[in-house]
């Protein structure tokens, strides 16, 4: 650990939107020399700290120093003048132009006549040859490379830049195991140099690896810091997630059907897809509630997702009610009787421009086809049906829908899918961002559709909730399926993490 005083210091930082506080008197320390995680989960304010960092979003409170030197930066070209460097999860590089090219943009050696790009491509060499990357040739196309490699490029540019703080924000999310190493070579050899980095990744097993310090952000607020030796697995989790394991305990579910004679509705063997999630098994029964259970980046949407076809499978194979079938699109998957509600509430779900009842009515429509247009007296019965049923308010079919509550859009888009009579439907995060009651609402109407014999897989990043209404839980970390509960007395939200917790256990003892 550092003992130089910290490069970066942020206090009290808070920076609002309208209608929300994003950051509520944040702080951040940054010391040279070491590898800084940035933890929480997603709406945590994670990213909006690294742009308040970056010059792209202006501070409302609080100061930023860089060697102890108070600085406000107006954009990224003030944050990158004082040693502030980024390399996002979508690498920003142009692919049409050379390695070389790309390492030396905005830093090209030029002469009497211009650029020299002879002397260009050989300050390119250097820069490579310094991250262990001497094998790249500079003149060779960017486009070549694979994910992985190009993301070396983009930090190899931030070391031309003489970054003193590098940020990366989840640039593990794609790679596999292999070029992960290959990126932690890279920061352990700049960290030596003295460069302070800013690792931004849900992946438990690579923050205890890779991290000398961490940070832990809640709901935009600063929860904690420690150095990443000092504190357990356990009680990470429960910093972020916002309870204790007392409480976690408290949680009970009633007790759960016997569902085992029930008919399979979905069956998968060995799906998965590589880089997104390891091959797995699944099977859901009719009425029966599973729960996807696990940090954010564990995997649970890259599954739902590889179910409906939003994601093409590379292994595996489905069948639906016996039958072998191939969803590769999610028309195949609701002409075979699954629907997804997207955890992208605002970009994959609603159409804000739209009114209640053309939100609603349109899955019937896709799934009945463009060219047999839904008659409107079918529409208003539809709309009326589940307006009333899930109590949207107000109810008011030709009301735009971006002028009702979070809570009420949810409501609208459980409708949409539950006209489509699903035999299976996928719900993700359908309770982030709302109100206490609409929660309770849609937890009622998720118990009362498996009552009716209606399979649920139910995504939540609240383990309470997953622990109350599934009847098997199956628990995710890394991109891969490491354990699976059954619901009901005895299973606690604090099972959970402590099977989250445990997998790094195991992993160490079969080592």
């Amino acid at each position: 650990m550092s003992t130089s005083p910290p490069i970066v210091e942020m206090t009290g930082i808070s920076i609002s939107f309208p209608g929300v506080k994003a950051l509520d008197g944040v702080d951040l320390r940054l010391f040279p020399g070491e590898v800084h995680t940035l933890m929480g989960e997603n709406g945590a304010g994670k990213s909006t700290m690294i742009k308040a960092l970056t010059g792209v979003y202006s501070i409302d409170e609080g100061e930023i120093r860089v060697d102890g030197e108070v600085r406000r930066f107006g954009g990224t070209a003030d944050a990158q003048a004082a040693g502030v460097s980024t390399v996002y999860q979508e690498v920003n590089l142009c692919t049409n132009l050379t390695i070389g090219e790309n390492v030396m943009l905005g830093q090209e050696v030029r002469g009497p006549l211009g650029i020299n790009w002879r002397a260009t491509h050989r300050e390119a060499q250097k820069a490579l040859e310094r991250l262990g990357m001497g094998h790249l040739n500079p003149r060779q196309q960017l486009s070549t490379l694979p994910l992985a490699l190009q993301q070396l490029v983009a930090i190899s540019r931030s070391v031309v830049a003489e970054c003193r703080v590098l940020i990366l924000d989840e640039p593990t999310s794609s790679l596999d195991a292999a070029e992960v190493e290959q990126l932690f070579t890279v920061m352990r050899r700049l960290r030596d140099e003295g460069v302070a980095i800013l690792f931004v990744s849900h992946f438990l097993d690579q923050v205890y690896e890779i991290s000398d310090r961490l940070t832990v952000l809640r709901n935009g607020r600063f929860v904690a810091e420690h150095a990443t030796a000092e504190i357990e697995r356990s009680k990470l989790i429960s910093e972020m997630i916002g309870k204790e394991a007392a409480t976690l305990s408290a949680i009970e579910a009633t007790a759960r059907p016997d569902l085992s004679e029930n008919d399979v509705v979905y069956a998968a063997e060995g799906i998965g897809r590589k880089g997104m999630l390891d091959a797995m098994d699944l099977e859901v029964r009719a009425g029966e509630v599973i729960g996807l259970a696990g940090l954010l980046g564990s995997g649970r949407t890259e599954l739902a997702r590889l179910i409906y076809g939003a994601d093409r499978p590379d292994s595996g194979r489905v069948s639906i009610r016996g039958k072998k079938i191939d969803i590769s699109r999610p028309a195949a998957a609701l002409a075979h009787g699954i629907a997804l509600s997207s955890e992208n509430r605002r970009d994959e779900g609603i159409i804000r421009d739209l009114t209640v009842r053309e939100n609603i009515i349109l899955a019937v429509q896709a799934k009945r086809g463009w060219a047999r247009p839904v008659p409107r007296r079918e529409q208003d019965e539809i709309v009326r049906r589940y307006i009333d049923a899930l109590g949207v308010r107000p109810p008011h079919p030709e009301r735009p829908i971006k002028n009702l509550s979070g809570g009420n859009q949810q409501k609208v888009l459980l409708g949409r899918w539950l006209a489509t009579h699903p035999d299976l439907l996928i719900l993700d995060e359908p309770t982030r961002g709302i109100d206490v009651g609409a929660k309770a609402e849609i937890q009622e109407h998720v118990a009362k559709l498996a009552d009716e014999g209606v399979s649920v897989i139910f995504i939540s990043s609240e383990l309470d909730e997953v622990v109350r209404l599934s009847d098997r839980i199956i628990v995710m970390k890394d991109h891969r399926k490491i354990a699976e509960l059954d619901g009901g007395v005895g299973v606690s939200a604090e099972s959970i993490v402590e099977a989250i917790a445990a997998d790094h256990n195991e992993e160490e003892v079969s080592s």
